[in-house]
């Protein structure tokens, strides 16, 4: 079991989650401080810190695994490190990479029917994708295929792969390894999530292919002005 499972840590937490359930994500997990979303494919949590925290508009790259034992065992086989990692919060999986990178697999949680799905409620056509820059792509993109990723693309500048149970892992050429901005892929027509987001009062625009929302990170300049979510090449009309 792998998905995607970035989490995004904003002090604009409400806009957020307006933002995201106006995409079609639904909430799952409400902690305190902490959120959980699930889309069609892949999840995503949102993490609320103060304004000026380091974290405050970044994204952190991260998966989710079902047998936390196993799939470090697994990793470790296939040549990557991977190191049971015990914290308050609990138990997960460090992985370390060739380029420098580090990153966690998370425990996930079983659906009410005991499979591995996410919410059916929320938009099916919607996938998260996490994404890694690296000035490495080769090597970051062994490390996901070590992890159990499947490619579906690669080249210099960038590798894209998917995972069994949902998201996208994208890896990005850039001059250090770190944690990239948070995307979407959509497969279909964008024009009906820009008038879900308008009907939300969320700025967004179409061009190219691509929709364009506002960030709500950007108005303190701790973030990239907007987020990209990608229509799927040759998904329906």
């Amino acid at each position: 079991m792998l998905r995607a499972r970035p989490t995004h840590y904003t002090s604009h937490p409400e806009q957020w989650a307006t933002l995201l359930m106006a995409l079609g994500l639904v909430k799952t997990v409400d902690d305190g401080d902490w959120w959980e979303f699930d889309a069609g494919s892949g999840r995503l949590a949102v993490g609320s810190v103060v304004h000026g925290h380091p974290l405050d508009g970044s994204t952190v790259f991260s998966v989710e695994v079902g047998d936390l034992q196993e799939f470090a065992r697994r990793t470790e086989e296939a040549g990557t490190q991977a190191e049971l990692h015990e914290s308050p919060s609990g138990t997960t999986v460090q992985i370390s990479t060739d380029d420098g990178f580090e990153f966690f697999a998370f425990p996930a949680q079983r659906a009410a029917d005991g499979t591995w799905a996410t919410s059916n409620e929320a938009e099916p056509a919607l996938t998260v994708v996490a994404t890694w820059v690296s000035p490495f792509v080769s090597l970051a993109a062994t490390a996901l295929r070590n992890i159990g990723a499947r490619p579906r693309s690669e080249d210099d500048e960038s590798a894209t792969f998917t995972t069994k149970n949902g998201g996208i892992l994208h890896v990005i050429h850039g001059a250090d390894a770190s944690n990239g901005d948070l995307a979407f892929e959509y497969d279909g027509d964008l024009e009906p999530l820009l008038a879900g987001l308008k009907t939300a009062d969320v700025e967004a625009r179409i061009s190219e292919d691509v929709l364009y929302v506002a960030n709500p990170d950007a108005v303190s300049g701790a973030a990239p002005a907007s987020i990209a979510i990608e229509k799927v090449a040759g998904s329906r009309p």
